[in-house]
């Protein structure tokens, strides 16, 4: 099974930029939709990006306009290049299976905090 694991993470200051990093194992990485979903204290995980096998690319509405999902299935390697960064952006960042219910072994996530 595609095992996963996320970097990138960091402080970053309101307005600052960072760019996450998921590394998949496996063979069958480069058939899933894939998405970086993020977790903030007290909150339920949530999906703000999400991108097909052959790179189209879909939004929350918090995110949009600011990050970018991208991925290389060659080097099966998914991206998230955050912009404008906002405090309410803080949170654990992960990256997973973004279609249907199909998910696979959570990684431990990558915190991403944006203060002043």
């Amino acid at each position: 099974q595609v095992q996963l694991m996320e970097s990138g993470g960091g402080l970053v200051q309101p307005g600052g930029s960072l760019r996450l990093s998921c590394a998949a194992s496996g063979s069958l990485f480069s058939i899933y939709v894939m998405g970086w979903y993020r977790q903030a204290p007290g909150k339920q995980r949530e999906l703000v990006a999400a991108i097909t096998s052959d790179g189209n690319t879909n939004y929350a509405d918090s995110v949009a306009g600011r990050f970018t999902i991208s991925r290389d299935n060659a080097k099966k390697m998914l991206y998230l290049q955050m912009n404008m960064l906002k405090p309410e952006d803080t949170a654990v960042y992960y990256c997973n299976v973004a279609r249907g219910s199909y998910r696979l072994n959570w990684g431990q996530g990558t915190q991403v905090t944006v203060s002043s």
